[in-house]
């Protein structure tokens, strides 16, 4: 290994060592072949040599050279070519108009290429390193499988642009390609050429051209055979499949048993090949080979299909010299059309977890002579072979087809294999050599052979659909072809037929078990109820409770809808909802459909979401749950209905279950005679209605969402919830006091450190298995499977009832399952039991099953000491009328037609529940499930989706206290733990009569033994002794505390083990009786073991450190160590009680198992790697391997880029809706381990959708009493005409103005008196803290109304085209103008901006041409349309461009009105972002840090200039300057409502009358005000702020002249000369209201009209902070800081200095008024401007035209 060349392949050498492997793996008797890498690495000298005797490695530029089909020493076809136009450039590389084309030299520049038209390289003879760049229409390219390329040619010249080639021949002489054979497109036009992120033109991958790989050569006749089978010691007689010619690849691979016998056994398969010789040139079908490619061996092939040859051409580098030619048959080796590969070096490698089910019916072309399938095959094989389909045509089949299985799957692993090289380009890597088919078909058949015979059945029997499954096995029943499996059982027995000894036994102990074994129970059981005496607590009682994952879940799903809500994308309207409906969709199993039910009955969640009343029957609760059977389109229809018919209703589709049933609706058109439930799902939850309803949000729900996660599924990566991790980085995240025990722990425990491992195989069973089919080859592996498994069920119900030889016909793991089966009863008092989950997913071998395990009850007279359930999806719980009866006594029934209905029911319930379908369905099963038996499962979990699914059937809820099984958290316990179980006591306390079996320490198990983890006194030495010590007694002095440490059973809400006591039926009416029971006041019952006066210790099994704890009081609850000698047996302790410690334990088949605890370099589980789903295929062979580290999120991404929908997916056709990516907006999906608590999550999950629906619809809004009611001056003079519409002006004048304050938000302002009114000195009270002021404000929760304002959340389509989804306009085309105005008080000109969208430029006049803002329209006064509002609304805002409440369109009742926001320069963007459609009026930089007071100081300035812009341009029309509309509406961006007094008078003058208040929209409101007589005279229109506290004294006189707030309409016309204070950031619109009166103008005051204000936590006043320049302290600086030295240069508080003054004046101004401080009688004097001096100070305003020397003095 010297020099740089050691340690290279030699192909040869590769070919011929795979080949030899291949061929002794078949010969031999092991599994395991010879090694061929270690047997690859050349010599250093040997590749020296080679190198320098001039020999190189091909390479792709050699391959090119042989384009055509010419050898180096063969001459070439004579090629006239056109001489080129005088004049022209003939420079290799450029074109003939000089452009140079090569690719080096202009790949960074630009190209123009055409639309269809694709850059391509070009390969020039003359120059090997260039490619010429070429652009070509791509309808004339191939596409990835080589195939839709139209003939001829169209292309461009990049270099000149010369276009319009219509010949490639023409083509390539403007190029200068300078050929001199015929021009072809494809052998020249080789690569594609691409930019990468650089964006420089580079060589991508191959053009895929079908077929243009020819050879056109001479290939000497050559011959081949192989043998098919061949002998152990000799070869038997050889025979060959015909085929199309293929060279060194036949079409199919046998994949076969390993062989065994004499050549004698042997039968010959022979047929008929003539030699056929193809010229290359005229060869119908050739192609290129890649190298390595002729694959030899040095004797007869094991495969009987692989060829080998004589002396190759040039190309064929796998031939060996040694390599004999075989005399017989012959394979022309320039024929055979290989299929298209994606080119790449990486083989499909199926292993035994990669093998999925395919369709038998998958479509084979034939050819060549018929191939006979002996009779005798399987006799010869010992298993039914499958033959693989590889590269080429497949020979036609004939004779016993029924021996054989033709198998597609390393057809489809290859046929797709085009994009690998590409793939290998996106992660990077360079392009490499593609290894050729035939290549990658023999790597896989190397590795296929390791696998052994029992791989060939189950290959075929995976390609079994479901349907074809039962339909075989059911066959092999009726037919009778497993009576000799039977009467193979009987020659068994040592006494002859075990039927007949069972009969003996019967007839000898006729009623002496009965009465001597269910005594102890029954008699207990009798005797407690007699007494009332409870003795068990294990069967106790949990209230109704969701748990912290549960309510997690359920916050983050809603978390996930309203996200959708809140994209802009305007799919989902959650504010235009009223109520939450929903439907439950689960699959046709009666249990499930049971089981759920009871679930929303006891979630309360039908009562919260107020669909049903508080006395609700069952058949009520049916509404929601529907069972996806043949009648459930009828419910479904009805769902529609209702949906369609309450478009103010959110209906949420829950599909429980949803990997079930993934069948499109296509396949039910083929098949909806026979079967009319295919595809439903699809049908129904997938049709346009619910796809179209925007009422309808669809929730699928599963534990295994791999098919739902391909690249065609219609749920977004982003709407996918996960059930959260139960920690992060070490920390708990949600404290629960139980832990879910799933299938990552089930595969924690069978690792190193743990003592009793949960996931376990039968050996004995296995071996059994494997020697029955060999001897019955015919038969069903699952029929086989099925018989020996109740096989041994039968002889240990036999071995345990008294007939002891019967053990050695059962294995250890059965012997312990039935041991503890029978025995768990009379270890309680109250005889509860364990159950024995046995899974037989065919139906008609679980009948079987049930048939015999039930006859062998009866004969051994066990009839009463524990049940066979026989579950079946399409049936409900059928259980014995005594086992009824004891299970209405244990949960406390009086209903004497009770009966289970559900798998939760059967707590405590000894039995074994043989449990059938295909698929489970969502089952739940109680917690005294205590074994799990999977050994029947069958091949169709070699998915993994069915895997998980069949193991999920185990996942259990412990006790989060109790430690799990891991002996290496503590090594000193551990020790305790060796002691313990090497102790004399183990083996005579658990050791029973017929126990034979050795003694063995868990401690030094092997893994593949079972170790009994139940306690048994019957139990035998062989599973006893490894106990643990389960069986020794628990403390008796246990305290109440104890319960605390023992799990209680799931809640309702829960998937997992729920106490049966709790799964109550309703009764026919009213709630069942099982509610009252679910109080929180239920507390435990003591303990059984409080009644017995021993002194014993519990040995915890869950711990592999055999923790051991006791009590010697029953006040104590701390674990003490007993002294040596301390152990002795436990009087009694229910089975029920351990089974809340620990998970069940699972058996599982010895090949699943292998799966499943096998892991990868990165510690993930193979099985992991498995298909996901039967119903996807992986999208390529080349992909990276999943992580352990993965996170869920990251594992759906996986999956999404990986696989792909089958076309009998019902996702297959979504790509071809119109939309790239498919997904559906209103679709989600929740995934999570099984039995975790998904329904209870959900159920949740509408409970806080209801809940916020309802809070959408609300809104908190100010209700403040207004304040200084008792201040108000009584008036001389009253507006009495109660029933007038609108004020009387005349009438108005008389009336006095209201200097008084009464706006609650004003509590802690100044008082306003004038000289006319006289103000009492009672003390306000104390002033609110500024911090607390805003916080404490009361405010109420409304319903939001049809008429309300809402901010950017709401979507509706009615607002559509309000928010800018406009059908004319694009979304955010809008304009920006300017428009200035000079303003002599700011000594400047003020230009402002204004941006408006292009579907509100109507409201603008613009000049012409130029397109300049001239003005903003303004209607007539004497316009009467009701269409409109006439007068603009200003809203000025900061902060709240999320919150504000911006959208008038339901407020105005859909009106048209201008609408303009006011925002401040930095905020103009974020808020053209949130509302697009919105015009914007942007105030100028200088204004960013300025207050209200200058957003309506510009707002009134620029609608008076704008006024009289309007005034000049429609007196040019016309029209009089009077008549322009002069008001302008002035609003706060938090009014939501508005609302009018309806009253009702008396008389016309009656101070007595009645009034009621109703919400009315804004529309109504301002054209009721627009339409007042004499509207022009009044200055300042406003309206009341509502109070729930109003009093009638307050809206008896519907107009007031006092102070107007929040929502104003100003004329802009008659307050011309009165100005807004710009430098005001508080009470500028009291001090505005005080210059308007001062004008003399009126303000008028609706008092019939009211607007609310909602409470906005965010932006407006509060974005206004006084912090500290230099300080990094957060804390608030006090208003004695607002203030510094007049000549300080710099100040330290970053706010504008007018807020620092208004702020401190408002909390320090008794410092300077000291006299007026709560004394109203010395007011101060303000002239013409108001301050806020602080509640406690009083201030009279003036104007300097009224006031008099002497008063100011």
């Amino acid at each position: 290994m010297g020099n740089s060349y050691a340690g290279q392949l030699k192909t040869t050498r590769f070919e011929e060592v795979l080949h030899n492997s291949i061929e002794a793996s078949l010969r031999s008797n092991t599994l395991v072949p010879r090694p061929i890498f270690s047997q690859l690495y050349l010599e250093a000298e040997q590749q020296l040599a080679a190198l320098e005797g001039g020999n190189r490695v091909d390479n792709e530029e050699e391959e090119e050279e042989g384009e055509g089909g010419l050898e180096p020493n063969s001459l070439p076809n004579p090629f006239q070519l056109h001489p080129p136009p005088e004049g022209c450039c003939t420079t290799d590389g450029f074109c003939q108009a000089g452009k140079d084309l090569r690719l080096v030299s202009i790949s960074n520049e630009p190209i123009d290429v055409p639309a269809g038209f694709l850059l391509v390289g070009a390969k020039s003879p003359s120059l090997p390193d260039h490619l010429l760049v070429c652009a070509v229409d791509k309808r004339f390219l191939p596409d990835d499988n080589g195939h839709n390329a139209l003939l001829g040619f169209s292309g461009n010249c990049v270099g000149c642009g010369k276009k319009g080639f219509c010949y490639f021949t023409e083509f390539s002489n403007h190029i200068n390609l300078k050929l001199t054979t015929q021009p072809k497109k494809q052998k020249h036009l080789k690569y594609y050429l691409v930019r990468n992120a650089q964006g420089t033109l580079t060589k991508g991958s191959l053009i895929c051209w079908k077929g243009s790989e020819f050879r056109s050569r001479q290939i000497p006749a050559s011959t081949c055979s192989g043998s098919l089978f061949p002998a152990l010691e000799s070869a038997g007689p050889l025979a060959s499949f015909p085929s199309e010619p293929t060279p060194g690849m036949n079409p199919g691979i046998l994949m076969g048993a390993q062989q065994a016998g004499p050549a004698s056994d042997h039968s010959s398969l022979s047929a008929s090949m003539g030699p056929a010789v193809f010229n290359g040139k005229d060869s119908p079908k050739r192609q290129q080979l890649a190298k390595n490619n002729l694959l030899t061996l040095p004797r007869p092939s094991a495969l009987g299909i692989l060829s080998n040859s004589g002396p190759p051409k040039k190309r064929h580098k796998g031939w060996s010299p040694e390599s004999p030619s075989a005399p017989d048959g012959g394979y022309p080796h320039g024929g055979g059309n290989r299929a298209n590969y994606e080119s790449a070096g990486m083989s499909c490698v199926p292993q035994v977890g990669l093998v999925g089910p395919a369709s038998v019916t998958f479509p084979v072309v034939t050819s060549g002579e018929p191939v006979s399938v002996p009779d005798n095959l399987l006799k010869i094989c010992k298993a039914k072979p499958v033959i693989f389909k590889g590269h080429g045509n497949f020979p036609y089949l004939c004779g016993n087809l029924n021996d054989v299985v033709v198998s597609p799957l390393l057809y489809t692993c290859y046929q797709n294999s085009q994009s690998i090289s590409r793939a290998y380009e996106q992660y990077g890597a360079s392009t490499i050599q593609p290894i050729s088919e035939e290549m990658q078909l023999l790597l896989t058949v190397y590795y296929l052979v390791q696998l052994g015979k029992y791989q060939a059945r189950i290959l075929s029997e995976s390609l079994l659909t479901p349907a074809e499954y039962q339909k075989e096995v059911n066959y092999e029943l009726v037919t009778g072809k497993v009576d000799s499996l039977g009467a193979f059982f009987s020659t068994l027995c040592p006494e002859g037929d075990i039927d007949i000894l069972l009969d003996k036994f019967h007839q000898e102990n006729q009623g002496h078990i009965s009465s001597s074994l269910t005594a102890s129970s029954v008699t207990k059981a009798a005797s407690l109820e007699v007494n009332g005496t409870p003795v068990c607590t294990s069967y106790h009682l949990e209230p109704h409770s969701i748990r912290p994952f549960q309510l997690a879940v359920a916050q983050k799903l809603l978390s996930h809808v309203c996200s959708i809500a809140d994209s802009s994308t305007q799919n989902l309207d959650l504010g235009s909802f009223e109520k939450v409906d929903f439907l439950i969709c689960i699959p046709p199993s009666e249990v499930t459909y049971q089981q759920t039910l009871f679930h929303v009955w006891h979630s309360g969640v039908l009562l919260e979401l107020g669909l049903e009343k508080e006395h609700m029957t069952k058949q009520r609760v049916e509404q929601y749950v529907l069972k996806l059977d043949a009648e459930a389109q009828t419910k479904f229809k009805a769902f529609l209905q209702n949906s369609f018919q309450n478009p103010h209703t959110l209906f949420v589709l829950i599909h429980d279950h949803a990997h079930w049933d993934l069948v499109s609706s296509a396949v039910h058109n083929l098949y909806s005679q026979s079967d009319p439930s295919v595809g439903l799902v699809d049908r129904l939850l997938n049709c346009r209605e619910v796809k179209e309803a925007a009422n309808i949000v669809t929730l699928h729900v599963t534990s295994f969402p791999y098919a739902l996660q391909t690249q065609h599924t219609l749920i977004s990566p982003y709407n996918e919830i996960h059930w959260p991790a139960s920690c992060s980085n070490g920390v708990e995240l949600y404290h629960e006091n139980k832990k879910y025990f799933g299938l990552s722990e089930f595969i924690e425990s069978t690792l190193s450190g743990h003592s009793l491992p949960l996931l376990r195989y039968d050996s004995s069973f296995e071996a059994m298995v494997t020697a029955l089919g060999k001897r019955f080859p015919r038969l069903h592996s699952a029929v086989i499977r099925t018989f020996v498994l109740v096989q041994h069920y039968a002889a240990a119900l036999m071995a345990v009832s008294g007939l002891p030889q019967m053990k050695n016909y059962t294995s250890v793991e059965t012997l312990e399952i039935t041991q503890n089966l029978l025995n768990s009863p009379k270890q309680c008092p109250c005889g509860h039991g364990l159950m024995v989950l046995l899974r037989v997913p065919c139906s008609p071998l679980a009948a079987v099953a049930y048939e015999r395990l039930a006859h062998v009850r009866a004969r051994l007279a066990l009839e009463e000491h524990f049940e066979i359930i026989l579950g079946s999806p399409s049936s409900g719980v059928t259980v014995g009328k005594h086992f009824v009866k004891q299970l209405r006594m244990w949960q406390n029934i009086e209903d004497v037609e009770w009966r289970p209905q559900t798998y939760l029911e059967l707590e405590g319930l000894p039995c074994i529940l043989i449990f059938s379908g295909m698929d489970p369905h969502g089952e739940s099963l109680p917690r005294s499930l205590r074994y799990c038996d999977l050994r029947l499962i069958n091949s169709s979990c070699l998915v993994r989706t069915a895997l998980e699914q069949e193991l999920g059937l185990a996942a259990y809820f412990v006790s989060n206290e109790v430690p799990l099984e891991k002996g290496a958290r503590n090594e000193a316990l551990e020790s305790d733990a060796e002691k313990l179980s090497s102790t004399d006591n183990e083996d005579e306390e658990l050791g029973t009569e017929g126990s034979t079996s050795e003694k063995r320490s868990p401690v030094k198990r092997e893994r593949s033994h079972s170790h009994d983890s139940a306690s048994s006194s019957l139990s035998s030495k062989a599973s006893g002794s490894a106990l643990g010590g389960e069986s020794l007694a628990q403390p008796t002095g246990l305290p109440q505390g104890e319960h605390a440490r023992s799990p209680q059973p799931c809640s309702p809400s829960e998937e997992g083990r729920a106490p049966g006591e709790k799964q109550r039926p309703w009764a026919s009416q009213g709630p069942p009786s099982a509610i009252s029971r679910h109080s929180p006041g239920l507390t435990p019952q003591p303990d059984c073991s409080l009644r017995t006066g021993q002194r014993s210790v519990q040995v915890s099994v869950t711990s592999s450190c055999s923790q051991l704890s006791s009590s010697s009081s029953g006040s104590s609850s701390s674990p003490v160590v007993p002294a040596a000698g301390t152990l002795v047996l436990q009087a009694s302790q229910c089975s029920l009680t351990k089974a809340c410690r620990q998970p069940p334990i699972v058996f599982l088949p010895k090949l699943v198992y292998d799966m499943v605890v096998s892991t990868d370099s990165s510690g993930l589980p193979k099985a992991a790697s498995l298909l996901p789903s039967p119903s996807v295929m992986w999208a390529s062979s080349f992909r990276p391997l999943l992580s352990k580290t993965m996170t869920s999120t990251e594992q759906s991404l996986y999956y999404r880029q990986w696989t792909v929908p089958r076309p009998s997916h019902m996702d297959y056709g979504n790509r071809a809706e119109g939309r790239v990516d498919g997904f559906h907006p209103r679709r989600l999906l929740l995934s999570g381990p099984p039995q975790i608590g998904k329904t209870g999550a959900y159920l949740q999950f509408l409970s806080v959708l209801s809940r916020m629906l309802v809070r959408l619809t609300e809104v908190d809004v100010y209700d403040e009493e207004e304040i200084n009611t008792n201040l108000r001056e009584e008036s001389d003079w009253h507006y009495l005409q109660l029933s007038d519409p609108w004020p009387d002006l005349e009438l108005f004048k008389k009336l006095s103005f209201d200097y008084i304050i009464h706006d609650p938000k004003y509590d802690d302002a100044s008082l306003i008196c004038s000289h006319h009114q006289s103000i009492k000195s009672e003390d306000r009270g104390m002033s609110r803290k500024p911090e607390d002021f805003y916080v404490r404000r009361q405010t109420a929760r409304m319903r939001l109304s049809k008429y309300a304002a809402y901010n950017t959340y709401h979507h509706c389509e009615q607002c559509h085209q309000y928010m800018g989804f406009h059908p004319r306009y694009q979304l955010y085309e809008s304009t920006l103008h300017a428009f200035a105005f000079s303003y002599s008080m700011l000594g400047e000109e003020i230009q402002l901006h204004f941006i408006i969208p292009k579907s509100k430029e109507h409201h603008f006049v613009f000049s012409q041409p130029g397109g300049q803002l001239e003005s903003m329209r303004l209607p007539l006064v004497t316009d009467k349309s009701h269409e409109y509002i006439k007068s603009p609304t200003f809203t000025p805002t900061t902060g709240r461009h999320e919150h504000g409440l911006f959208n008038l369109y339901h407020a105005m009742d859909g009106a048209s009105h201008l609408h303009v926001l006011v925002v401040k320069e930095y905020e103009m963007a974020i808020y053209k972002k949130y509302w697009p459609n919105h015009i914007m009026l942007v105030l100028p930089s200088v204004f960013n840090s300025a207050g209200v007071g200058a957003a309506h100081f510009l707002i009134k300035e620029l609608s008076y200039h704008n006024l009289e812009l309007e005034r000049n341009r429609q007196e040019e029309l016309g029209i009089k300057p009077q008549d322009i509309w002069p008001f302008i509406v002035i609003s706060d961006d938090s009014c939501v409502m508005w609302n009018a007094v309806d009253v009702d008078c008396a008389g016309e003058r009656s101070r007595e009358f009645s009034w009621s208040e109703r919400n009315v929209s804004l529309k109504h409101i301002m054209q009721h005000i627009e339409a007042s007589p004499n509207i022009t005279h009044y200055a300042l229109l406003g309206l009341r702020k509502w109070s729930s506290k109003t009093r009638a004294s307050e809206v008896r006189e519907p107009f007031a002249r006092c102070h107007v707030h929040d929502f104003i309409i100003l004329n802009v016309d008659l307050t011309q000369n009165v100005q807004y204070n710009q430098n005001r950031f508080t009470c500028d619109d009291v001090d505005f209201n005080l210059r308007v009166h001062s004008a003399g103008l009126l303000l008028c005051r609706f008092n019939r009209f009211s607007v609310m204000k909602k409470q906005i936590a965010v932006g407006g006043h509060r974005s206004f902070h006084i912090t500290s320049k230099v300080s990094d302290n957060s804390a608030a600086v006090v208003p004695a800081q607002y203030i510094c030295a007049p000549d300080s240069k710099h100040t330290f508080l970053a706010a504008p200095a007018q807020l620092l003054l208004e702020k401190f004046l408002q909390h320090h101004s008794h410092r300077f008024f000291p006299l007026s401080l709560k004394n109203r009688d010395h007011p101060v004097l303000s002239v013409d401007c108001y301050l806020n001096l602080g509640s406690q100070v009083t201030f009279r305003r003036g104007a300097v035209k009224s006031l008099k020397v002497r008063e100011i003095s």
